[in-house]
């Protein structure tokens, strides 16, 4: 059973707004309206679950207390803020984020509907954030072979390490994890998908944009991309892995994008995939995946260009497969916060329904966190909370400029 032990969720539990010092954050604003908690009312409100209408969240010391009809506050004596036709809904849950990377201020990601990101393949940290900025947590470097990716582009300070044999690969987990990493990232990535960011000349999506133009205008032959294969972790070292992940109760998440790296995830137990991979993976393979319960992180907009994500991704949602949200914030051309595009691509290559996008953007991905709070705007959940006038679905784009963010109950933006 893959849980956080007690240690550490006695320290996240502090990033999700029930320590001391954040109730101080609660009082403050207290101070500042002149009253001890908030009441939001609209005409919506999404509650990580389902779209409810009429109805109004009351925060009190950072923390969801209660939701209901309006007619149910009618004795609260808190601060109202009413937003009349607007839709509320719990602040969004990045999955795949290179903010560290990338130097992404956090503060603009924040304001831009995302409340809690997860950091994979940077430095390792402890989790913090979540009382009035961003909630963040990390894998630290990526584990991959010596000279794997994403070593040949980006090096390996901060980014990766590398490890041969299974005795290295089980200390640098239990390092990472001592270092405050709440998932373990390995890479099993050969590059040369046609289409992927990585793979234009070995160029990285991830390089400033005169290096991504640059790759793209001078793109190595496909050929030539496949005769200098980056290598691979051996799937002992990878099993190795995933068990002293699991020893110390984490997940396991794998940057595969084609087939071989797709067999040794599967066989070596790797809980998530960090991509809808890139080239066409064999449905007999995404079979065995979804038997053995991977989730997937979506990144569909950062991959639109490859062969095969549209085809996987119909196949996996086919299988019921389960799908996450993630955008890859930090790519060029991504947005710097709630990326509308991903809930498109998911909405049409993953055929999943509204609900269903939104629940994988916060209630699920809370869930796959192990914080079941997280991402909802049940009692006793952090007051991650944002809204948005009108309702997004009729137009999804909204998500990305709401003009209410509120973090551990301490209100961000609010435009209302």
């Amino acid at each position: 059973m893959n849980c956080i032990p007690l240690g550490l969720i006695n320290r996240l539990t502090s990033c999700l707004c029930l320590i001391p010092a954040i109730f101080t954050s609660s009082l403050v604003i207290a101070q500042e309206t002149g009253h001890g908690s908030i009441l939001l009312h609209a005409a919506r409100v999404f509650d990580g679950n389902s779209i409810r209408t009429d109805t109004s969240v009351l925060v009190i010391n950072g923390q969801v207390a209660q939701i209901g009809t309006r007619e149910s506050f009618k004795s609260s004596n808190a601060k109202i803020i009413d937003l009349g036709d607007a839709t509320i809904l719990p602040g969004f849950i990045e999955l795949h984020a290179h903010l560290s990377f990338q130097n992404v201020p956090a503060d603009t990601v924040l304001k831009h509907g995302v409340t809690t990101i997860r950091d994979v393949g940077g430095p390792v940290h402890k989790p913090y954030g979540g009382d009035g900025s961003l909630r963040v947590l990390t894998s630290g470097p990526i584990i991959t072979a010596p000279n794997g990716y994403p070593i040949p582009m980006l090096g390996k300070t901060n980014i990766a390490t590398a490890v041969s044999t299974e005795k290295e690969a089980r200390e640098t987990v239990r390092n990472l994890i001592s270092g405050g990493a709440v998932v373990i990232k390995v890479a099993l990535e050969p590059g040369g998908e046609a289409g992927a960011p990585w793979s234009s000349g070995h160029g990285h999506g991830h390089h400033d944009q005169r290096s991504v133009e640059h790759a793209h205008a001078h793109p190595k032959p496909a050929h030539n991309a496949l005769k200098q294969a980056w290598p691979l972790l051996s799937e002992n070292v990878v099993k190795a892995i995933v068990d002293e992940a699991h020893r110390n109760n984490r997940k396991v998440t794998a940057h595969i994008a084609e087939a071989t790296g797709a067999r040794i995830a599967i066989n070596a137990g790797i809980d998530e995939w960090a991509h809808v991979p890139c080239d066409i993976i064999p449905e007999s393979l995404l079979k065995k995946a979804v038997e053995q319960n991977v989730k997937i992180v979506t990144t569909l907009d950062t991959l639109s260009k490859c062969s095969g994500v549209a085809h996987n991704a119909g196949i996996w949602a086919a299988l019921g497969g389960e799908f996450l949200y993630g955008a890859e914030i930090a790519h060029p051309d991504i947005p710097r916060g709630i990326d509308a595009q991903e809930l498109i691509y998911m909405r049409q290559m993953a055929k999943m329904g509204l609900i269903d996008v939104l629940r994988a953007a916060t209630s699920k991905a809370g869930q796959h966190l192990n914080f079941p709070l997280l991402g909802t705007l049940q009692p006793g959940a952090p007051a991650d909370i944002i809204a948005v006038r009108g309702d997004p679905a009729h137009n999804l784009k909204i998500l990305e400029y709401p003009d209410l963010v509120i973090s551990g109950g301490k209100i961000v933006i609010n435009n209302f």
